[in-house]
């Protein structure tokens, strides 16, 4: 970082993770070798590589729910020691509560915050109902409503607790094909709306490209990363479904796909 470049938001440090076995004298299975990155405030970054190399392990580091065997993470200046309300995660499972209405799983995400009040609670979650498009169902309990959907209370219940970064592994997995295209369009209109720094795990190419500002893409476990891609400067930052149907996009999705599978065939 020169004397003129502003800190990083989130600064991640050569970090290296290996796992316990249990077998007696057996040696840690190496999962991280030694990843270092900067990512920005309001900047939406994909970690992109083949299942199992590591990337939601490094997310998860990120997020406080794992400690590196060495090297550090940095929010905002602070090393993460834990998990806390400033890191929002959204997973692929359905987290919603069941015996809650769709309003109240939303204000849920406000319970533990300490700076605001009942009524700005209430307004808060409001606030996300609406950009979640869910005001028609602000009354029905989740079991009534769709995965898609779910998944839209999901995120609008992770940021009613205002995170500092949304942290986000494969959410948009288990959903059909239709449904999963109108979702990452949705997201991308509520980060430009939130401009939350965003990490977003998958090993969907034309997810990976379609909303990155950066991608990293990794090799197989244990995982460096082998090549930073830069999304927004091979086909804008302005996307719709359109944007799917680019030259720019299909040349970028191509060079994206040959990298995953090269490191795909390592796995087998």
């Amino acid at each position: 970082m020169t004397a003129n470049q502003p800190q990083a938001f989130v600064q991640i440090r050569n970090v290296f993770k290996e796992f316990e076995t249990a077998g007696k004298g057996a040696a840690p299975i190496p999962v991280i070798d030694g990843v270092s990155m900067d990512i920005q405030e309001g900047e939406f970054v994909v970690f992109l590589g083949p299942s199992g190399c590591g990337k939601t392990t490094l997310m998860r580091i990120v997020g406080g729910l794992e400690t590196a065997t060495s090297g550090e993470v940095l929010l905002d200046g602070e090393q993460v020691a834990g998990p806390d309300r400033r890191k929002g995660m959204v997973f692929q499972a359905y987290t919603s509560f069941p015996w809650l209405t769709v309003f109240e799983n939303i204000k849920f995400g406000t319970k533990y915050r300490e700076d605001i009040g009942e009524a700005e609670r209430t307004r808060v979650a409001r606030h996300y109902l609406k950009l979640v498009d869910l005001e028609d169902f602000t009354d029905f309990f989740v079991n009534r409503i769709s995965g898609g959907m779910r998944q839209r209370v999901a995120i609008a219940r992770t940021l009613a607790a205002a995170p500092d970064i949304l942290l986000m592994d494969e959410p948009f997995g288990a959903l059909d094909a239709l449904t999963r295209d109108f979702l990452q369009e949705q997201l991308l209109e509520i980060c430009r709306a939130e401009r939350k720094a965003v990490i977003f795990v998958t090993h969907d190419v034309e997810e990976a490209v379609f909303l990155a500002d950066r991608v990293f893409m990794f090799s197989a476990r244990p995982a460096r990363v082998i090549e930073e891609i830069d999304v927004n400067g091979a086909i804008g930052s302005d996307r719709t479904s359109d944007t799917k149907e680019t030259d720019a996009f299909f040349h970028l999705r191509n060079h994206v796909r040959d990298l995953m599978r090269d490191e795909a065939k390592a796995v087998r």
